[in-house]
């Protein structure tokens, strides 16, 4: 059992550390551009940063990624490792769209104005270390959930927000009256058109490769885990095993929150042939887990 803690710690401890250099490196980012007043190679500095779809979508990371982090902590204290599905998704966007930026900037931005200015001062945090950091990070370090094919749809929903506004701001308003101009070039440098046609599509399919990417991740580890269980407690008493995992858990719960491990007693019933029941294996942990627990102590104590 210390074995399987060991692969949920090193896991979580992957994400909580990926998570804070994400948030931490995108507040370094934003305040750089936020204080530079003036520069003579982009003129969005200051409040006017937040123009940029870069800095938005580097700033919707820093949140997804700063959600991770309670999580990951839980998982490092209780050993089991779990996310909401919605915060999942949320996450998926973010990085979906700051790995745009990232490839935006490699592909459409250095080459015209150069790799050095590109990727130097805050955009070497903003263009490079946080989009290539957040998609690692997601890809192998938060693979609690497998993704679906229309989460990859609903990835697309905050490139599609700022393409409507960068659109009605540059195109419909235009710089004469108050809105934009065309800093990233997609109506002018290229046929606008084109730009229209091409960004969703191409969001999706870098939304397609993160989600590869995280599942097969989320399979890598399933596996590994279910392999651990069958072959350390092959043909063993289930119903000890459950009762040692509940005692464990329960002594070491600060909160009163029981999380049961169903999965992990599926693979059980799986290997050890076992006569028992799920309904019987979470009566067990639950008795067990209640009896060993220091809080649902304190209460009876109370009461």
């Amino acid at each position: 059992m210390d074995k399987a803690m060991k692969l949920v710690r090193r896991q979580c401890t992957l994400a909580l550390v990926s998570a804070v250099i994400v948030v931490v490196c995108v507040c370094i980012g934003v305040t750089m551009n936020l204080t530079t007043l003036y520069d003579e190679n982009f003129d969005h500095m200051g409040l006017r940063t937040f123009c940029m779809f870069t800095v938005n979508s580097n700033i919707l990371t820093a949140a997804a990624m700063s959600m991770v982090i309670p999580y990951t902590v839980d998982g490092l204290r209780t050993h089991y490792y779990r996310m909401p599905r919605w915060i999942v998704v949320f996450v998926f966007a973010a990085v979906t769209s700051v790995t745009l930026t990232f490839l935006v900037s490699l592909f459409v931005l250095a080459p015209v104005k150069g790799f050095v200015l590109i990727f130097t001062g805050s955009r070497f945090f903003l263009h490079g270390v946080c989009p290539v950091l957040a998609f690692l990070a997601f890809c192998f370090f938060m693979s609690a959930k497998r993704l679906s094919f229309v989460e990859s749809l609903l990835s697309l929903i905050p490139v599609l927000i700022y393409a409507v506004i960068y659109y009605i701001m540059v195109a419909v308003v235009g710089e004469e009256r108050g809105g934009w101009n065309d800093f990233y070039g997609f109506l002018t440098r290229i046929p606008a058109w084109l730009s229209m046609t091409l960004i969703l599509p191409l969001t999706f399919c870098i939304a397609s490769l993160i989600r590869f990417f995280h599942n097969r991740s989320y399979h890598r580890r399933e596996e590994a885990e279910a392999a651990f269980f069958r072959a350390e407690f092959a043909n063993a008493d289930t119903r000890k095993i459950v009762a040692a995992m509940a005692r464990a858990r329960g002594a070491s719960m600060k909160m009163r929150d029981i999380l049961i491990p169903t999965r992990i007693f599926s693979i059980l019933l799986e290997s050890s042939g076992d006569d028992c029941s799920m309904e019987e294996l979470c009566e067990i942990f639950l008795k067990e887990y209640a009896a060993n627990s220091e809080v649902l102590k304190m209460e009876k104590l109370w009461l």
